[in-house]
């Protein structure tokens, strides 16, 4: 453990990952009476050029919203509501999510806290490029929290393959939708 941790950042996406590194951040931040900060990372449709090239005010606030959104959605999946003894403070940025979690771990005191991806025998390569990031260019610990074994087992197994193999079509989607109600 890492003593005299003052900030807990934990990049949110709402993957099963990151959802795990979020429930160790809270486990972190009680034993520590630390802040625990849960951070969303959203980009403009197109990144950084699209938008100035074609900027968008509407478009960009609809874009922040639903990043907010997928943040309540993953706080809600993992704790219901707020525990009441614990310090929160979410956070939701523009950017690109290893840049801002980077950015927002910038103490010495702080632990920034990332989903690992999925295990795979290509090992280095099973890190997703926001880990591979943060691991190279933040100035504070970082932890790679390994995804839950459920992920894990539909990443590698049968159902997986099956559903990499065979997409779906938007059609067969929305198939309940479209039938006409009997």
């Amino acid at each position: 453990m890492v003593s005299g941790i003052s900030g807990l950042i934990v990049g949110t996406s709402g993957s099963p990952g990151s959802l795990r590194a979020l429930r160790f951040g809270e486990f972190l931040a009680q034993a520590h009476q630390a802040v625990l900060m849960p951070v969303m990372a959203w980009e403009p449709l197109g990144g950084e050029r699209a938008e100035r090239i074609t900027p968008s005010g509407p478009l960009r606030e609809e874009m922040r919203s639903l990043a907010c959104q997928r943040l309540r959605d993953a706080l809600v999946a993992v704790w219901g509501e707020f525990p009441v003894d614990l310090m929160v403070e979410p956070h939701v940025e523009r950017g690109p999510a290893g840049w801002v979690l980077v950015s927002l771990a910038c103490q010495p005191t702080d632990v920034l806290l990332v989903g690992a991806g999925r295990h795979s025998a290509t090992g280095w390569m099973a890190f997703s490029k926001v880990t591979r990031y943060c691991l190279a260019h933040a100035q504070c610990p970082v932890l790679a929290v390994p995804p839950p074994e459920l992920a894990r087992e539909l990443g590698h197994g049968r159902l997986a393959r099956m559903l990499r193999h065979r997409p779906l079509t938007p059609e067969q989607v929305l198939g309940d939708q479209l039938s006409p109600p009997g």
